[in-house]
């Protein structure tokens, strides 16, 4: 039987995910007391409402959010979204921030989410997620587009480095419609090979970003 494994982060009221972002707010619109006195059945329900920038949790970017005529997320095909084979990309702990094209493997990436574990998820939460973290360089960004894939991600605070004004990989990746995934958590835990990859936004019409829940399906 397949075995399901989360990559995404709980998105819980008040946490911060990219620093000076706004955090969410998650409250009560109808609770479960006043549905049993509207229902007067026995029966009762709640409805949760939540206040929160598009870019919290583990999060997708569409091409719109980088580049006014790129499609949105309502525009996204599912394919580039779902059932995509999995490559993950494990950078060494010591290694420098910035991730270069050596660290590519050998074999064919065309069509497959490539992911990069760097471990920086281990931060979550804390002040250092946001300093010296881990990130694309250019270079690397360079050599993915000659290979093909169908979506990136990284469990890092950006695919860029947060200093470069220019955004080199938000800006080719999505340029090319390759999808990023950023903010994920857990990929110590999938294998090297074997498994699928989703993560499937809400279809919201001009909307760029968009919380996932990201997982793999590994043999």
């Amino acid at each position: 039987m397949a075995r399901f494994i989360d990559l995404s982060h709980d998105i819980v009221a008040g946490m911060t995910t990219y620093p000076g972002l706004p955090v969410p707010h998650i409250t009560t619109h109808v609770s479960r007391e006043e549905s049993g006195e509207r229902l007067g059945s026995g029966a009762s329900f709640h409805i949760g409402r939540i206040d929160m920038v598009a870019n919290t949790g583990t999060y997708l970017d569409s091409p719109w959010h980088f580049h006014e005529d790129g499609v949105d997320l309502a525009g996204l095909a599912l394919e580039r979204l779902a059932g995509l084979p999995l490559t993950v990309v494990r950078r060494a702990a010591q290694a420098p921030e910035g991730i270069g094209r050596d660290s590519l493997p050998s074999g064919s990436v065309a069509g497959h989410a490539v992911l990069f574990h760097t471990g920086w998820d281990r931060h979550w939460g804390t002040d250092a997620y946001g300093i010296g973290a881990p990130y694309l360089t250019a270079d690397l960004v360079a050599a993915l587009l000659d290979r093909g894939p169908a979506l990136v991600g990284i469990d890092s605070v950006n695919v860029d480095d947060v200093a470069d004004g220019n955004r080199p990989a938000h800006s080719r990746l999505l340029g090319h419609g390759i999808p990023i995934v950023e903010h994920m958590t857990n990929l110590a835990a999938v294998p090297d090979g074997g498994c699928r990859f989703f993560a499937i936004p809400a279809k919201v019409r001009g909307f760029g970003t968009f919380p996932v829940r990201a997982f793999a399906m590994c043999d």
